[in-house]
């Protein structure tokens, strides 16, 4: 037994809060959303293909299609959103990539936009970031990333100009940006403050030039950034003498804000050719064209949602926000989609040609439900399907054509809804009351009321004599033809949720919030058997074909199957709660409708494992499903307001066998009144087709008088027209002699002027001729007397001018010529034109006669046809005499039984009124009671309200305390770790500094190997190249020995001299000697002077650090005794001025104490030995020289030890300049 699979055939209805929700693909597709999936819907043939969306979806957000329409972007929201590209033109619809926000956490992408030539895309995501992505999507790249604004503004729209991939123009409340992407950054190329403005949307007029509309009901006009214009949607009428200058519109940056007090919201704007169009407020598109400036637009037209026949309110439908608005390819018609998810269209060509009058769009397909669908049932008779929704509405859809039957809304919310088997009758449980209503031919009407207050599950049995209808936690049983309340079926502690019969009506299955399931004996209003657990709330049940087993789904994500009191089998969902199921008429397979919105087809029996198929179906909570009685179609209904048709196959694609083939019924229902109604209207037209008939003989009666005079007025007028026609050939014969005698007179002076100017050329000519030959001798006598030096100057000048002579004579005979043609010319347009006016002549003459002929035929042939036409009037005339007067007769007894019937209508009249009066005794009683019950109740429910409120927000300030306490206690840990963290990394870093160092070492060391290896290798290559170039040799050498083969004696000396040539004592010693004992000694000897040589290059570098401590240590020294050479050099440069005075002053006689003076200011005084010097000078000089010398002493050490160690770090002190002194 092959699986059965679920395939999505049809949807009714668009997923509403999508952004841009709407598409062309091509002229006769457009794609919108629909639950879950993208549908593409070919309005001429209205067929539908679906692209699903991710598992684990939460809904669409935003939508994007490329320029050349092959490839569509779907925003999606989840644990992080994501933008998912289809490929259109695959057959189906290829996911090709998947974007994301890479680590930046996003989640949603509220705008989208691909480039032009659809290599690039941009994404804007929402709160609280808002960072435009800039995408290089087929490599999956983020070229750039960029915040465009804050979480108080958010933005609406963004877009790529069409004309250049590197700009992006984004709006918002109070945001509009411009941004050129340059050097792998998105850099803002704008920065005008528009805080005042929430811009709804924008569209790129040219390449500089953007209209953006904002909520306020302005459109405003940038380029380059800049604010050129400003203007109100709304046109400001003008008291003008031109008619249509109040249809155009000019900016203008003068605002006109005092127009209305309330503007209309500019939500979109799309542009075309010929200009733009955009919304206007609720229900309202205009539609702007270009001027003859190309710089100033001006509204050609007006259209408007029509309001709606069909609900209570028609205005509502006017009211509608307009939110995606798309033009064809070929610009031919306008399709638009609005906030209560409805799609119209309307076509440009129509809208053009009723100027003057309001154009208003129509329904694309079909009125979609613009709420959360409630209600969902099928018949057994027919192929219809009914549906009621929270939008107050109810409709019938036909599963075979795919087309909505009937639509009708109320002032009341539907809960619930319930078709008879036979498809005549709903069942619709209202906020108010349960009604039991015709499906008439146009019309859904209300034949009886059941006081069922919210009934939020009805049904009936399936032979159509019962119904069942939910009452809280009562299920009353109804009778369809008595309507009285045959059973009440009390027992549940909590609200049904599903009931459903079985299928010989016999039993009844409900399931209730409190968790139990009974089923119920209709016939005696027992339970035969109940299955109870309270830890779940059961949301839907089912039952088997064979009414054996029942299945049921509940919020404790299982499916039950119970079976005789007991739960046989719980399969688990994963996390997902189901919320309706259903099972097949063939028991072969069970349908499961999730709170995700997606749909599973489990396999019967069950198993405990994962056994099912899943289906991307709706993008909220499945509230009802239905599968039709001929197990051909599955029907899912959800709170996104969408109604999705799947046709249930197998896996090799072929439909399910049926048991029996059904036959739809064709029957439909109409009252009396109606067909009364329509009757009499026929009979109306009948005689109404009478008296135009009538009518019409009288008017061929007046036709035919008309046409006799008509005829004698012609034949008169044309008597005469012969007359004057004749009298006209007459003065054309004497016109075309008088033209001939003319034409002879013209064509004799042409040729005697034409002989005249001919004998005059040719006499001018000759004499010029004459001159020239005469000049010619002159010139020639002239030139015999030149010298022979110019010879060559004489022939060309005799060249040059026998050259203008020739050109001379052609030149008049071509004159000639020309004069000859003329004259051929005229003479044969004379020719022409007496040739033409015979033609003409006897063209006339022709036509006249054929007319004259042509006009007798023909009026002859009216003349009898009008004859026989009279003859027939005559015999119908006769015939209606006849009929007239047997009609008189039918009339006039009419007329006596509407009388008779008029009297007894009276009568009836009389007793309704009483009777009616008695109905309204008792309606307003009922009225009186209702109200006072329904006071009670709204008391009972405001006081559960407000303490529900506040036990929640008693619940919210507990949890709101646990979290702030939570929170403290991590966020200290978070310090403490963090602090560890840092001390950890500070010791990773003094590691990694020692780890540094001692690659720096290692690398030094490979270095010296690398060098090593590389000369053994080249000189391995130059062995290889050596042995090569002997064995070449060798080779050649062989070759010569082969040559003597047949000589053994000289093939015995060639070989041996090879040998001796090749074969030397000390090769062979070399290869005995390589052993590799020897090799591995040479390679173990190698490694230990490298590492020698390495622990030497430390001890050098270790002694070059001692001896740069000694050096440091030797300037150091060096420096104090400079320094202190420097401080005697000063004290004795004042000691000598100091004697110098004393030597002045004194004289010779204070010699002795000046120098006694001098030794006690000597630095270098012993104070214990007061030693007097008598020739200080001479110490002084003593001194010096002994400093020098131990200068020198210390710079040949200096010398000494830099040649032991040539290695000198650099100095980092300076040494005092020595101070010399003179």
């Amino acid at each position: 037994m092959s699986a059965v699979v679920a395939q999505c055939h049809y949807s009714f209805g668009l997923q509403r809060g999508v952004a841009n929700n709407l598409f062309y693909f091509d002229e006769q597709t457009v794609i919108f959303p629909s639950g879950n999936n993208c549908v593409r819907y070919n309005i001429d043939q209205k067929w539908q293909r679906f692209i699903p969306g991710l598992e684990r979806s939460q809904g669409m957000y935003a939508l994007a299609i490329s320029s050349n329409r092959r490839y569509l972007a779907v925003s999606e929201r989840g644990e992080r959103a994501t933008i998912t590209v289809y490929d259109l033109q695959h057959e189906q619809s290829r996911k090709r990539k998947v974007l994301n926000g890479g680590d930046i956490h996003v989640q949603e992408f509220v705008s989208m936009a691909f480039s032009t030539d659809s290599k690039y895309f941009i994404g804007q995501s929402g709160a609280p970031d808002y960072t435009l992505f800039y995408w290089m999507w087929e490599k999956q790249k983020v070229m750039a990333m960029v915040k465009t604004t804050v979480a108080t503004n958010p933005v609406n729209q963004v877009s790529l100009n069409p004309y250049d991939n590197t700009q992006i123009c984004v709006s918002g409340n109070g945001v509009f940006k411009l941004f050129r992407y340059a050097e792998g950054v998105l850099k803002q190329s704008t920065s005008h403050k528009q805080e005042t403005h929430n811009f709804l949307s924008h569209a790129w007029m040219s390449e500089e030039r953007v209209i953006a509309g904002t909520e306020a009901g302005r459109l405003m006009v940038f380029e380059s950034g800049d604010l050129r214009w400003d203007m109100s949607v709304t046109t400001k009428t003008t008291m003008s003498q031109d008619p249509d200058s109040t249809n155009k519109m000019f900016y203008s940056a003068e605002g006109n804000d005092e127009e209305t007090p309330r503007l209309p919201r500019v939500t979109v704007i799309t542009a075309y050719s010929k200009g733009f169009a955009c919304s206007a407020g609720p229900g309202t598109v205009y539609l702007f064209e270009r001027t003859d400036d190309k710089d100033n637009y001006r509204k050609t037209r007006e259209i408007r949602i029509p309001p709606d026949q069909c609900s209570h309110e028609p205005s509502h439908a006017e009211q509608q926000q307009i939110v995606s608005l798309v033009i064809s390819p070929s610009e031919e018609t306008v399709v638009t989609s609005t906030d209560r998810g409805q799609l119209y269209s309307i076509t440009l060509s129509s809208a053009e040609m009723s100027k003057g009058e309001q154009v208003q769009f129509e329904f694309l397909s079909h009125s979609f439900h613009s709420g959360p669908i409630t209600g969902l049932s099928v018949c057994i008779r027919k192929p219809i399907i009914a549906t009621c929704s929270l939008d107050q509405s109810v409709r019938i859809w036909n599963v075979e054509t795919n087309t909505l039957e009937l639509y009708k809304e109320f002032q009341e919310e539907a809960f619930s809804i319930a078709l008879h088997p036979f498809g005549l009758f709903v069942m619709v449980g209202f906020s108010d009351k349960l009604r039991l209503m015709n499906l008439l031919i146009d019309d859904v009407r209300t034949f009886k009321e059941f006081t069922v207050r919210a009934c939020r599950e009805c049904a009936f049995s399936h032979g159509g004599h019962l119904f069942a209808a939910v009452n809280g936690n009562i299920i009353h049983i109804y009778s369809t033809t008595t309507f009285e309340n045959v059973l009440n079926l009390k027992g549940h502690n909590g609200k049904v949720r599903s009931i459903a019969w079985s299928g010989d009506d016999s039993r009844l299955v409900s399931c209730g919030m409190e968790g139990a399931v009974y089923e119920w004996n209709t016939l005696t209003s027992k339970r035969e058997s109940e299955s109870i657990l309270k830890s779940c709330s059961y949301t839907s049940v089912t039952i088997s074909p064979d009414a054996k087993t029942i299945f049921a789904v509940g919020t404790d994500c299982t499916l039950k199957e119970i079976q005789a009191c007991q739960i046989l089998r719980e399969v688990p969902a994963e996390d997902v709660a189901y919320t309706t199921i259903t099972m097949s008429r063939s028991g072969r397979t069970l349908f499961t409708g999730t709170s995700i919105g997606t749909i599973r087809a489990i396999k019967y029996p069950l198993s405990t494992q994962k056994d099912w198929i899943e289906y991307q179906a709706h993008s909220s909570p499945v509230t009802k499903m239905v599968i039709t009685f001929d197990d051909q179609y599955l029907l899912t209904v959800s709170e996104d307001g969408c109604l999705l048709i799947w046709k249930v196959i197998d896996k090799e694609g072929r439909g399910l066998k049926r048991d029996k083939e059904i036959t739809y019924a064709e029957e439909i229902l109409i009252t009396k009144s109606e067909l009364e109604e329509k009757n009499q209207v026929m009979l109306e037209l009948k005689t109404r087709v009478e008296e135009l008939k009538m009518e019409n003989e009288y008017q061929l009666r007046l036709k035919d008088m008309n046409y006799n005079e008509k005829t004698k007025e012609l034949s008169t007028t044309f008597v005469r027209q012969m007359e004057s026609l004749k009298t006209n050939i007459q003065i054309l014969k004497t016109e075309r002699d008088n033209m001939e005698v003319a034409n002879q007179e013209t064509m004799s002076e042409v040729m005697e002027k034409h002989s005249k100017e001919l004998q005059d050329m040719e006499s001018a000519n000759s004499q010029k001729l004459m001159l020239e030959y005469e000049k010619y001798q002159e010139l020639q006598f002239k030139s015999q007397q030149m010298q022979q030096d110019y010879e060559k100057q004489l022939q060309q000048m005799d060249e040059s001018k026998t050259a203008a002579l020739e050109e001379l004579t052609l030149y008049y005979e071509g004159k000639m010529q020309e004069k000859l043609l003329v004259l051929e010319q005229c003479q044969e347009e004379s020719r022409i034109q007496a040739r033409e006016f015979e033609e003409s002549r006897k063209q006339m003459e022709e036509d006249g006669d054929r007319e004259i002929q042509d006009i007798r035929v023909r009026y002859e042939r009216w003349l009898r046809d009008e004859r026989e036409t009279n003859m027939r009037m005559k015999r119908d005339t006769g015939i209606m005499k006849k009929k007239f007067s047997s009609l008189q007769k039918d009339i006039d007894n009419s007329n006596v039984e509407m009388e008779r019937m008029k009297l007894e209508q009276q009568k009836l009249q009389a007793i309704v009124k009483s009777l009616e009066k008695d109905i309204l005794a008792l309606k307003k009683a009922i009225q009186e009671r209702d109200e006072t019950i329904q006071d009670k109740e709204k008391r009972i429910y405001d006081l559960k309200k407000k303490n529900q409120e506040l036990e929640k927000f008693k619940f919210v300030l507990d949890y709101k305390i646990k979290e702030l306490k939570k929170q403290i206690e991590p966020r200290e840990n978070d310090i403490k770790e963090m602090k560890e963290q840092i001390h950890e990394m500070e010791e990773e870093l003094d590691t990694f500094h020692k780890k540094n160092t001692q690659g720096e070492l290692d690398i030094a060391e490979l270095k010296l190997k690398l060098n090593t290896t590389d000369k053994e290798m080249h000189k391995g290559l130059q062995k290889v190249r050596d042995v090569e170039a002997l064995v070449r040799r060798f080779k050649t050498d062989l070759h010569n020995c082969v040559g003597f083969i047949q000589e053994p004696k000289r093939l015995k000396e060639s070989i041996r001299d090879l040998y001796d040539r090749y074969a030397q004592q000390s090769d062979v010693l070399d290869k005995v000697s390589v052993d590799p004992n020897v090799q591995r000694e040479y390679a173990r000897q190698r490694d230990h002077l490298e590492r020698n040589v390495a622990s030497l290059k430390r001890k050098l570098a270790q002694d070059s650090v001692v001896h740069h401590a000694d050096n440091i240590k030797i300037m150091q020294e060096n420096v104090t005794l400079i320094s202190e050479v420097n401080d005697l050099r000063r004290q004795l440069h004042l000691v000598r001025s100091q004697v110098h005075d004393d030597k002045s002053l004194m004289g010779k006689k204070g010699l002795k104490q000046t120098n006694t003076l001098k030794a006690l200011l000597s630095p270098r005084a012993n104070p214990s030995n007061m030693v007097v010097r008598l020739n200080e000078e001479d110490e002084g000089d003593r001194i010096i020289q002994l400093q020098r010398l131990e200068i020198q002493r210390l710079r040949e050490e200096i010398q000494v030890l830099m040649k032991i160690h040539p290695y000198r770090p650099p100095s980092t002190a300076k040494l005092p300049s020595l101070q010399t002194n003179t």
